[in-house]
């Protein structure tokens, strides 16, 4: 029995993290060899694997994080191998002979490294069913194409231009990744509904592709820079002045064809009060142009940079970190002459190089603490993964073009030298996409059905009716290729579709504009005055008197609430004004006191406000209590549904009277964001934690959630330069059972929507500590890869009951870490 116990701890061995030069002589004993099924060797530093091939029975290899530049040959020799780790090599080909010998091989991952090619025969290996060759140099993966097995392929950040039509039809693949290649064919949008919609793309395309040129331009920067101006006058193709009044209030859309090339021109308001609709439209493969007011930028003044320049730079490297910017010097009409141009254009030119400059090497940094805080490099081996790939980003900003607005040639000037950096293909790989006719023949009719009137001005149409109309123009359209074309349409701008959204799945918006439009309406810098504007005819229409609007301005100045009443009167205000007030459809937007509209789905949605029930705290009609009577309840008292945004708040002082004192015993958290916390950010993790927790207080930059008698706070903080949320919970009762569990299964809560959220800005990077908690300790913890631990496994993320910080305090480990399953004594921080 001993004996066979002793096989089986053969069979998996495991060699990692050893700094390995060489395979350790005993796997390769005779003996030994021939049971060995797992072997692994990963984060070692193999430049070379010999004499694997005695390992005759070996079912699992990993040889991941070497410096391996060569393919081990001998691999071909293990005829039973079913997983195969290779990635994180310095690998560059594959010789052929390879993969046909392994005829059970099922899962290889050859990402990140350095190859340009496969093998021809790679098709050969027919048990292949995942492979993953993301993050390499690959130019075309047509080889793979006879993989009949093949359920998983991941080719992400490569060079890839096109993927072959024979990888999708007639084949068992379920998922396919990738995002970050100029891709052409099929494009990237339509790669991002996944395997059935390229599937249907290949099927419509067949022999009959059209090449489509187009770019999405995006036009920020801050409030009268001259964004509307540059975005008006380069669609006309000479000066346009746009008064003050006029000024962009939300966003606005229009196009323009400039040599043969689409653009989508999205003109974003430069208010702070209008960055929290940004990331509903601002997307990636984008020229972003950043207009500058130079006539006001001062040189002297470093907050004048960062408000009118690294604070958008930031911005679009957090979101779309893969973007190009086109900085615009505007107004320079009214500088002293063109040496205080010259004087503006350099500086800025040189600050914004420091910029880029200092990211990479905080990047950098921050990789190398990581490395040093944790001796197995396997703990956080995603979070170096993504440090590696921040770094790999590359965030292109053209120099300073500045250019007077009301000048003809200038305005001509501009747009040839914009036509000029879109045709570079360095710059835009995936401007050129192929297109199969019916996508053409759809977005052609759509376009007709804006110009003909064939739908109500708002643009707003069922997916049944569009279908109904295209099956009028085109004959039979299918509808599932409908469902996938529109989805391309809403990626890249047309329209816009939340198909996501139940309240409005089957809602097209075939205007993008109506819908900014009605996020203008509320979404606004001055959303009181407008308050203030409503008529008693329109009070009257809500069955509201002028008190009550009084209530909606005084509740918005102090509260930072909006009732929904007002936002219903503010909607039909607008709908009227666009002569869209036919009863039915504004009943459908708007909503009633009974029942959300669709634009309350939306802002609830896109986490821009949160929903809140307003009940008065007395009710005047409740009996009077009396002790020798029985008690019942009344009828509860009225509930007014209301919006809660968070960004209008001026304090905290209702969340801290709720928390009482922080105290250095405090279970605490720190997720520190690199380089910043993004615009917005904490204010959506509020709305997403308050939507879990129903008991909550908010504050400008601090929000008190409770679960029963816990209370977990959050605050938005700056210490040193670092920006960061801090996660406070009340030290728990050690003497009850389930307490420690109970308070970090809240704190978990947290982080697994502050994970949600960075999902949404690529470019940004986080990591989470916990701070020693003995009193005036600088020292810190650092946590291991807690976003993919699953389940109660993160209550496992360290075994120690004790842990002592560089300065030698020690602590119980529940005090530091997810712990506490059983919830054995705790005392005070250890001595």
């Amino acid at each position: 029995m001993a004996q066979s116990n002793g096989i089986q701890k053969k069979e998996k061995m495991d060699y990692s993290k050893l700094k390995l030069k060489e395979l350790p002589k005993e796997v390769l004993a005779s003996e030994i060899a021939g049971a060995v099924k797992h072997l692994n060797l990963q984060h070692n530093k193999l430049k070379q694997v010999c004499e694997i091939s005695k390992l005759l029975n070996l079912t699992l290899l990993n040889l991941s994080d070497n410096d391996l530049s060569e393919f081990p040959t001998e691999i071909k020799e293990l005829r039973y191998l079913d997983k195969l780790y290779l990635n994180q090599n310095n690998i560059k080909t594959i010789p052929e002979g390879v993969f046909p010998q392994l005829e059970r091989l099922k899962f290889v991952k050859l990402s990140t490294n350095r190859l340009t090619g496969l093998p021809s025969d790679m098709r050969y290996c027919k048990s292949l069913y995942y492979i993953n060759l993301s993050n390499n140099c690959l130019k075309d993966v047509n080889v793979l194409e006879g993989l009949s097995s093949l359920g998983e392929l991941h080719v992400r950040n490569n060079n890839l231009q096109d993927l072959p039509a024979g990888l999708f039809l007639n084949s068992a693949l379920t998922m396919c990744k990738a995002t970050g290649n100029p891709l052409r064919e099929p494009p990237i949008e339509v790669c991002a509904g996944g395997v059935k919609d390229i599937q249907r793309y290949f099927k419509m395309l067949g022999n009959s592709g059209q090449r489509v040129h187009r770019v999405k331009t995006m036009f920020l920067g801050s409030s009268m820079a001259g964004k509307s101006t540059i975005c008006c006058s380069l669609r006309k193709g000479q000066p346009v002045e746009v008064d003050v009044a006029d000024r962009t209030v939300g966003i606005e859309i229009k196009d323009v064809v400039l040599g043969g090339i689409q653009f989508l021109l999205w003109d974003f308001a430069g208010q702070e009060e209008y960055y929290f609709t940004h990331h509903v439209f601002i997307t990636p493969q984008a020229l972003v142009i950043l207009t500058i007011n130079l006539a006001s930028y001062d040189v002297n003044d470093p907050q004048c940079f960062k408000d009118s320049v690294s604070f958008w730079i930031n911005n679009v490297q957090l979101r779309v970190p893969d973007s190009v910017v086109l900085l615009v010097g505007t107004h320079t009409d009214e500088c002293s002459g063109e040496a205080e141009v010259q004087r503006k254009k350099v500086d800025i030119e040189r600050k914004v190089r420091q910029m880029l400059e200092e990211r990479k090497a905080n990047l950098e940094r921050r990789k190398h603490t990581i490395e040093e805080d944790l001796e197995d490099s396997k703990q956080v081996f995603h979070q170096l993964k993504d440090l590696k790939q921040l770094t790999q980003y590359n965030l292109k900003v053209l120099d300073l073009v500045p250019m007077d607005c009301t000048k003809t040639e200038e305005i001509t000037k501009f747009q040839d030298y914009i036509l000029c950096q879109v045709k570079n293909k360095e710059l835009f790989p995936s401007i050129e996409t192929t297109l199969p006719r019916r996508y053409q023949e759809v977005e052609t009719s759509i376009q007709e059905f804006r110009e003909n009137d064939d739908i109500p001005k708002h643009g707003i149409v069922s997916f049944e009716e569009i279908l109904h109309g295209l099956k009028g123009k085109l004959g039979d359209v299918d509808q599932e290729d409908l469902r996938c074309i529109l989805r391309y349409l809403h990626r890249i701008g047309i329209i816009v579709w939340y198909e996501e959204i139940n309240a409005l799945s089957d809602t097209v918006f075939i205007e993008p504009s109506f819908l900014i439009k009605l996020f203008k309406t509320i979404v606004r810098h001055d959303l009181v005055n407008q308050l203030q504007e409503i008529s008693r005819d329109q009070l009257i229409e809500e069955r509201s008197l002028a008190m009550h609007r009084d209530i909606w301005i005084n509740d918005l100045k102090g509260k930072a609430t909006l009732h929904n009443a007002a936002i219903r009167v503010m909607l039909r205000k607008t709908l009227k004004e666009l002569e869209m007030d036919e009863k039915d459809f504004v009943k459908e937007i708007v909503g009633t006191r009974k029942s959300d509209g669709k634009f309350l789905a939306l802002l609830h949605h896109f986490q821009i406000c949160l929903p809140l029930k307003l009940s008065s705290p007395l009710n005047p009609n409740a009996r009077a209590f009396s002790p020798d009577q029985n008690w019942e309840l009344s009828n509860p008292p009225p509930c007014h549904d209301a919006c809660l945004f968070p960004n209008y708040l001026k304090d905290n002082c209702r969340v801290l009277e709720m928390w009482g004192e922080d105290h250095y015993e405090d279970i605490k958290i720190c997720v520190y964001f690199l380089p910043e916390v993004p615009h917005g950010f904490f204010h959506r993790l509020i709305i997403k934690c308050c939507s879990f927790y129903p008991t909550h207080w908010v504050g400008r930059d601090h929000c008190l959630v409770s679960n029963s008698t816990r209370l977990v706070l959050l605050k938005q903080k700056c210490v040193n330069e670092d920006q960061l949320i801090e996660i406070r919970c009340k030290r728990p009762d050690s003497g009850k059972k389930g307490q420690w569990r109970s308070a970090w299964d809240m704190i978990l809560v947290i982080l697994q929507r502050v994970d949600q959220l960075t999902e949404q800005w690529p470019g940004l990077c986080l990591s989470v500590t916990s701070p020693c908690a003995e009193e005036g300790c600088g020292d810190s913890f650092l946590w291991a890869d807690w976003k993919n631990l699953h389940g109660t496994d993160i209550y496992n993320m360290t075994k120690e009951d004790k842990m002592i910080c560089r300065n030698g305090h020690t602590h119980r480990t529940e005090t530091l870490f997810p712990k506490g399953l059983g919830d054995t004594k705790s005392g005070k921080n250890a001595d």
